[in-house]
């Protein structure tokens, strides 16, 4: 079996970029079921790869069903050509659902080309590489749409040819009737809501003792993507529920995007609370990091969220020369909460920096992504799957169902 990675570098790109997405409540979860992964055994049997194998190899291991797949008892009716589209190859968290999706193609005897562009943001980059995999005429493909409204063109030429699509990570709500076939994602706005919940928990003591309004941040990395767009809302919403129900009024400023989405968004002049939300121009580590810094900067900042991975580090870089955030709010330290996992941010939660975060499941979400392209390759229905996400800190980040989904 061919297994083939191809990462696009954009002249121009930093030549540095950082690693890397409140102890509190219980855990808690987003989804109830917890990815499976492929047993040691099978990793062994899949251990020797060569770049070609002899005629017929891939063939003859995808009619004897090699492997048990990551979602179920899935076996390959042959050897299927896949693509799998990330959004960024430059991201811990999309190397991970890369590398779910190539073992998970070697488990099953397919084939599959995972590729991406530099960054997030890198949209026309993105949408170049999903017309090229479209113009191969594959048996499949999965893809994590940066823009949500920038794939419908290229979602109807896969539909006119007969090309299935799954979306994953990131789902495209208004695609072409028929185009795509599933979603595998996690709920994100219920993900978003788990971070405001633990983050409230933290500063609920605070937030009822204050004499004037105090401020939380959110960053957020765009307003083109479903998933971070779910997840800052499902953060706001459920930050305004919980502010509401102990009696306090809530405003939410900022970008005009996340603002008219809201719930509802309050007023400003009379809020005990003003959740405040910044977007980057682009998704890089230094314009999330400047986008924190200004909310950092702001005497009445008590708690700042970090949508995804990008605007954790960034919270986390611009705090190494302000040095505010920590875990205890009673000492004057602004509570900071992020979103996926890596290093930086493992490393921040770790050293009593950052409170917490949320983690999804990036690798599962490649492997299952691979699952359902082979399940339509070989005639099978399919439904829109709901992959798990975690809230994770100091405390449970070594429990068995959070460890395996945290990127070191």
């Amino acid at each position: 079996m061919k297994r083939k990675m191809l990462a696009m570098l954009l002249t121009g790109m930093m030549a540095v970029s950082l690693l890397a997405g409140c102890g509190s409540t219980a855990q808690e979860t987003a989804s109830e079921t917890a990815p499976e992964e492929a047993s040691e055994e099978e990793a062994a049997a899949e251990e020797t790869e060569t770049q070609e194998e002899p005629a017929g190899e891939a063939e003859e291991a995808a009619a004897e069903g090699a492997g048990k797949s990551a979602y179920g008892d899935v076996t390959a009716k042959e050897n299927y050509n896949l693509y799998v589209i990330v959004k960024s190859m430059s991201s811990d968290f999309w190397r991970a659902a890369a590398d779910g999706a190539e073992d998970e193609a070697q488990a099953l005897g397919v084939t599959v080309t995972v590729i991406g562009p530099s960054s997030n943001t890198d949209i026309a980059d993105q949408v170049q590489m999903l017309n090229n995999a479209v113009n191969s005429k594959p048996d499949g493909i999965g893809i994590a749409a940066s823009d949500k409204e920038a794939v419908m063109d290229s979602l109807q030429a896969a539909k006119d040819m007969g090309i299935p699509v799954i979306c994953f990570n990131s789902g495209v709500p208004n695609a072409p009737e028929g185009s795509v076939y599933a979603t595998a994602s996690t709920n994100n706005y219920n993900a978003g809501g788990i971070a405001a919940e633990n983050m409230y928990a933290a500063l609920k003591d605070t937030i009822a003792s204050a004499d004037a309004p105090v401020r939380i941040g959110v960053v957020n990395q765009d307003v083109t993507s479903e998933s971070v767009i779910d997840r800052g809302l499902g953060f706001i919403d459920k930050m305004m529920e919980l502010v509401k129900a102990d009696g306090k009024s809530a405003a939410v400023t900022g970008s005009d995007k996340y603002v008219t989405d809201a719930a509802e968004s309050g007023d400003e002049s009379t809020a005990d609370v003003i959740i405040e939300v910044k977007v980057p121009a682009q998704a890089t580590s230094e314009l999330c990091a400047i986008e924190a810094g200004v909310l950092l900067n702001e005497q009445d900042l008590i708690g700042i969220m970090g949508t995804n991975q990008e605007t954790a580090e960034g919270i986390i870089t611009a705090d190494d020369l302000l040095g505010k955030i920590g875990t205890d709010p009673a000492a004057g330290e602004i509570i900071a909460c992020g979103f996926d996992s890596g290093a930086t941010i493992i490393g921040a939660i770790e050293g009593g920096r950052m409170y917490g975060a949320v983690t999804q499941s990036p690798r599962y979400q490649g492997q299952i992504t691979v699952d359902l392209l082979t399940m339509i390759a070989n005639g099978e229905e399919v439904q829109d799957e709901e992959t798990p996400a975690f809230w994770y800190n100091k405390e449970n980040m070594n429990d068995p169902e959070i460890a395996p989904n945290l990127i070191k």
